[in-house]
């Protein structure tokens, strides 16, 4: 059974290569270009991980990790934030399973999926 990402970017451009390369790579994907409705997606797609892009690791930036990672049905999911902000590391404290500093390496990104899939 393929494992399941939902990758929550809002860069169409961005959304549409990490998308094609996970499918590339087996993963059934789910894209949303939105933060709305994502809890929805989340029970209904039943995701394996989550990309999630952060723009800036605040309260209000880190505000939906920090909810997934509070939802007692979903918490289990590894979140995987995609941020270029320069402290995007220090969410690794507040929500994040794992943290890829953009403009990432393709590879990188699937190695990162892959581990936090394994664990």
């Amino acid at each position: 059974m393929k494992k399941k990402v939902l990758v929550v970017e809002r860069d169409k451009d961005i959304l549409e290569i990490v998308s094609y390369i996970l499918k590339d790579k087996g993963y059934d994907v789910l894209a949303s270009q939105s933060e709305e409705g994502i809890f929805n997606q989340i029970l209904t797609f039943k995701p394996d991980a989550i990309l999630l892009d952060i723009i800036q690791p605040t309260e209000q930036g880190t505000e939906l990790c920090r909810q997934i990672k509070a939802a007692d049905n979903i918490k289990h999911i590894p979140v995987i934030v995609l941020s270029t902000h320069t402290k995007a590391a220090s969410m690794k404290e507040v929500c994040a399973d794992d943290i890829l500093q953009k403009p990432f390496d393709i590879s990188e990104l699937v190695d990162v999926l892959e581990k936090q899939l394994v664990s």
